[in-house]
């Protein structure tokens, strides 16, 4: 046969896969660690993180500001360290080249003790009379070194004053160069502040006109609102709210009908229709408040009576325990009595103690 699916079976198998669903959903949200710590505040949550977000991407733009700085710095420091270097090096190679040009090791005092050259230019020179090792001509030959030796001294010091006066020339014109660039950055500055303070007065006097601006137009709508209250105010005084004028009382669906927003009172009819609706009200609640008094001295003279039989219960079943007590700790008494004579008599009959022997004879087969 086939099975035949009715209606209820129907049901019953969709509440099940509902109740499944919601089942999974709430596991879904017990289990997820962050819904759960997050709980229904997650939107000041969220705001939280994103002023978060917010502070840190500023942080982030100050520092690499910041950076930015420090690099332009670091240029600026390294271009003028490589100048420094570059002025140290071109100062060497002059100083260098001094030497070579001005200061030869030809050009010492002691260079012809030393000189490698000296055998090859005393060729073809002869001895001159006298004694073997003499030196005739000594003063003339001191002599014209003495000169040689003034004349390439005050040569050097000539040499040595020109380099000083170029150094300096040089020094002065790298100086003029370091001025020149110091004014043009200082007129830059100076341009840059100029136009900042022009922007910043520009600024100011547009705020200002604004602020005139926006002030004229407050004042303007302050007076509007002055003569629309005061026209207001006349309307009412002379409007049928204020004066009481009867007939607005009426209303247009009928004369048992009244306007509730012109009603300006009850008639003696009414008030005293309702003067004695009142009174009739006050009568009816006092009676009420009498039967519900007499109802509740009713019900405490109930439950005076219950907890006096509450009480009694209580008293006889106290009484019955300890009866039950007095029988139990008899029959205890007699227990243990009787357990210590029994123990007694056993101590009498059995005297023998098992020793290994009697263990012996158990579980000698397989069976």
């Amino acid at each position: 046969m086939n099975p035949v699916e009715h209606l209820s079976d129907r049901v019953e198998a969709v509440q099940l896969d509902r109740g499944r669903n919601r089942e999974l959903q709430r596991r879904e949200r017990v289990f997820n660690d962050k819904l759960r710590t997050i709980g229904v505040d997650k939107d000041a949550l969220d705001h939280q993180v994103k002023e978060r977000r917010e502070k840190e991407q500023r942080e982030a733009n100050e520092l690499k500001d910041y950076a930015d700085e420090l690099l332009c710095s670091d240029r600026a420091a390294c271009i003028l360290e490589q100048r420094q270097k570059k002025d140290d090096h071109l100062l060497n190679e002059a100083i260098v080249q001094f030497r070579q040009q001005f200061q030869q090791p030809a050009s010492r005092r002691e260079f012809d003790l030393n000189d490698p050259e000296l055998l090859k230019k005393q060729e073809g020179v002869q001895i001159l009379p006298g004694l073997t090792g003499e030196d005739l001509a000594q003063k003339d030959r001191l002599r014209k070194q003495q000169e040689q030796l003034r004349a390439w001294t005050l040569q050097q010091q000539d040499q040595l004053e020109r380099a000083k006066q170029e150094l300096q020339q040089e020094m002065h014109q790298y100086d003029q160069s370091r001025l020149a660039l110091d004014n043009r950055a200082l007129e830059l500055q100076k341009m840059e502040e100029q136009s900042k303070r022009a922007a910043a007065i520009t600024t100011k006097d547009f705020n200002l006109a604004l602020a005139a601006e926006i002030t004229h137009r407050h004042l303007q709508e302050h007076h509007e609102e002055e003569e629309n209250n005061q026209m207001d105010i006349l309307n009412q005084l002379n409007g049928d709210l204020l004066m009481e004028n009867p007939e607005q009382n009426i209303s247009v669906l009928g004369l048992s009908r009244l306007r509730r927003d012109y009603y300006k009172g009850m008639s003696p009819k009414e008030l005293q229709q309702c003067t004695q609706y009142q009174l009739q009200q006050a009568e009816d609640r006092k009676r009420a408040i009498m039967e519900q008094g007499e109802k509740e001295r009713q019900e405490h003279h109930e439950r005076m009576t219950s907890a006096r039989a509450a009480l009694l219960l209580e008293r006889q079943q106290a009484r019955i325990n300890k009866e039950l007590r007095r029988a139990m700790d008899n029959t205890n008494a007699q227990l243990a009595q009787a357990h210590d004579d029994q123990n007694k008599h056993l101590q009498d009959v059995y005297t023998n103690i098992p020793d290994e022997r009697y263990f012996t004879q158990f579980n000698t087969s397989s069976r």
